[in-house]
C-alpha cells in the first residue's frame, strides 16, 4: 500500500512537471514576437531559474556544497542548461513550439540506456513498447513537416532532437546526485553554468516591454523552477524510463497551447502522432510491474 501511494505520488509530481513545461513552446513564442532572440531567451529562462533555485537551497538549508562538486554541477550545465535550452530556443523559432516539444520526447529511449547501463533498471516488455509508441509518435510528427503552416526547417528539427538528448541526460545526472544534494542545490549551481555560457554568445539586454517580461517571467519561473522541482521530487518515487514517458503528456498540452494560442496546427498524420504520444504515457502508467 504504501509503495503504490510512493508510485503514486510520484506519478503526480511528474505530471506537473509536464505541465509547467508544456507552457514553455507559447510563452516562447511571446517571447520570439516581442522582439527577444532565442539565445537570450534561453538565458532569461537559466537566469531567472537560477535565483529561485539559489534562494530555495538558501532558505532550507542546503545550499553548501562541496567545491568540486558544484564545479561539476557548472560543467554539466554548460551542455545540460545552455545547449538544451539553447536548442529548445531555436527549434521553436523555426519549426514550431508544437514540433519542438515533441521532438523533445525522442528522450525516452536515451533514458531507457543510460537506466539500463548506469542503473541497471530493468526494461519490461511493456516500457519497451510505451517507448516504441511514443517515438512512432514523434516521427510521425517530424515527417509532417512541423506544425507552422507551410514551413519546414530541417535545422529547426536537428536542433529539436538534440534538445531531447541533452534532456536525456538530466535524468541519470540528476538520479547519481539526487541522494547527496538537494534538487534546489543541484539545479541552481547547473543553471549557474548554464548563465554563463549562454550569456557570452548573446547581448542580453533589461528594456523590454513589461509584457514580454511577463513571458520571460512565466519561461524562467515556471518551466524552469517550479517544473524541475516537481520533477526532482518525482524521481525520487519513480524510475527513470517511468517518468520520461510519462512526461510525454507535456508535447499533447504544449501543442495544444500554441494551437490555441498561435494557430500552429499539425497535419492529420501529425495529430495521430500526438495521439500516439499520449497512448505511450496511458500504457505506462497503467504498468504494475515492480520497478
Amino acid at each position: 500500500m504504501i509503495q503504490e501511494s510512493t508510485e503514486r505520488s510520484g506519478y503526480l509530481w511528474i505530471l506537473l512537471a509536464a505541465f509547467f513545461w508544456s507552457l514553455l513552446g507559447v510563452a516562447s513564442k511571446f517571447c520570439i514576437a516581442g522582439g527577444v532572440q532565442p539565445l537570450e531567451t534561453a538565458f532569461w529562462r537559466a537566469g531567472i531559474g537560477c535565483i529561485c533555485f539559489m534562494v530555495h537551497a538558501a532558505l532550507t538549508g542546503s545550499l553548501r556544497v562541496k567545491l568540486r562538486d558544484a564545479l561539476i554541477f557548472m560543467l554539466f550545465g554548460l551542455w545540460g542548461t545552455a545547449i538544451f535550452f539553447a536548442a529548445m530556443q531555436i527549434s521553436i523559432k523555426l519549426s514550431g513550439g508544437a514540433t519542438a516539444v515533441v521532438l523533445l520526447y525522442t528522450a525516452p529511449v536515451w533514458v531507457a540506456f543510460f537506466s539500463r547501463m548506469l542503473f541497471h533498471e530493468h526494461i519490461t516488455k511493456r516500457k519497451t513498447l510505451a517507448i516504441g509508441i511514443a517515438l512512432g509518435g514523434t516521427t510521425l510528427v517530424c515527417f509532417t513537416g512541423g506544425s507552422i503552416p507551410g514551413e519546414t526547417s530541417t535545422m529547426g528539427i536537428i536542433c529539436g532532437l538534440l534538445a531531447g538528448f541533452c534532456y536525456a541526460t538530466h535524468y541519470p545526472f540528476y538520479r547519481w546526485w539526487q541522494t547527496r544534494y538537494s534538487t534546489a542545490a543541484i539545479y541552481g549551481y547547473m543553471l549557474i553554468g548554464g548563465c554563463v555560457a549562454l550569456g557570452l554568445f548573446e547581448p542580453i539586454h533589461l528594456n523590454h516591454e513589461p509584457d514580454v517580461w511577463f513571458w520571460l517571467v512565466v519561461i524562467g519561473f515556471l518551466t524552469c523552477y517550479v517544473a524541475y522541482f516537481c520533477y526532482g521530487m518525482g524521481l525520487k518515487r519513480i524510475s527513470l524510463v517511468r517518468a520520461a514517458v510519462t512526461c510525454h503528456l507535456e508535447p499533447v498540452l504544449g501543442t495544444l497551447w500554441v494551437w490555441l494560442f498561435w494557430n500552429e496546427n499539425f497535419t492529420p498524420l501529425g495529430w495521430v502522432g500526438s495521439a500516439l504520444v499520449l497512448g505511450a504515457v496511458l500504457l505506462l502508467t497503467t504498468d504494475k510491474s515492480k520497478e
